[in-house]
């Protein structure tokens, strides 16, 4: 198994994440054997360092560190806030707009994993940047309206909270499509059926830092699945992201068909 390389040096390397992919082995999911960090070492030829994650059913750029202590200091970027993170996703609704929401969150706990955890914490200070790019309107019935409506939006997370980009964009009524958690299951149904989303539409579009050992700036852009790019196609919103649409994918062997298994 291969996966897309986006940036490598000798310091660092970021890669193009598939959507139902998990980032390393997981007691949870002890029989997984599709996971990102062994593939990389694998493929490399060296040991690498998570610096963050991104969930099973998210797709986009995700960036490890070739030695601890670079993957010390990329950490440190994520912890301060210094890194910028772009994410672009497909929600129910029109969302249009340009808006920042700053709406705290409960923090989501894992029956299992989070057992010895505090459940009566105070909401946590969560705020997300949102853009809507552009909207549709389809001829499928998911309720009692002839048509559902899709927006394309751009969120820039400020803070980073379990799940906090899907959690918002619930809160403001406009789930992400393919949120088996947090969305509207007819609409998840539906926008699988007849539009091939069968996944979370949810893409860590781009990264933009500060190199940790050059000082250089550095922008690191993910391009879009074939799920992805077929629903730009359906909704008319092929030309709405032009740094990562593609019409030729990368060979990549053992990559996730699109299937959610979040």
């Amino acid at each position: 198994m291969t996966i897309e390389i986006l940036y490598q040096d000798e310091w660092l390397i970021a890669v193009n994440k598939p959507s139902g992919w998990l980032v390393h082995r997981s007691w949870l999911d002890r029989d997984e054997k599709v996971v990102v960090m062994q593939t990389v070492r694998d493929q490399i030829g060296q040991h690498v360092f998570t610096v963050h994650r991104l969930d099973r059913p998210t797709s986009g750029v995700l960036l490890m560190g070739l030695s601890s202590d670079v993957g010390r200091l990329l950490s440190q970027q994520f912890e301060q806030h210094q890194i910028q993170k772009r994410y672009h996703a497909v929600v129910r609704g029109w969302l249009e707009g340009d808006a920042v929401l700053d709406y705290p969150l409960v923090e989501e706990l894992d029956k299992i994993a989070d057992k010895f955890s505090r459940a009566d914490k105070d909401p946590q200070p969560a705020v997300t940047h949102y853009k809507g790019l552009a909207t549709t309107e389809m001829p499928v019935a998911t309720g009692r309206y002839p048509t559902t409506r899709y927006s394309l939006v751009e969120l820039e997370p400020q803070t980073g909270r379990k799940h906090q980009l899907r959690r918002h964009m619930s809160h403001l009524r406009h789930p992400m499509i393919g949120d088996s958690k947090h969305g509207d299951l007819r609409q998840n149904r539906a926008a699988a059926e007849h539009f091939g989303c069968n996944r979370l539409m949810l893409h860590a579009s781009r990264l933009m830092l500060t190199h940790p050992v050059t000082g250089e700036p550095l922008v690191i852009n993910a391009g879009l699945d074939r799920v992805w790019m077929d629903a730009l196609s359906h909704f008319g919103w092929i030309g709405h992201l032009p740094e990562i649409e593609r019409v030729e994918f990368p060979e990549v062997s053992g990559q996730d068909d699109g299937t959610q298994v979040d």
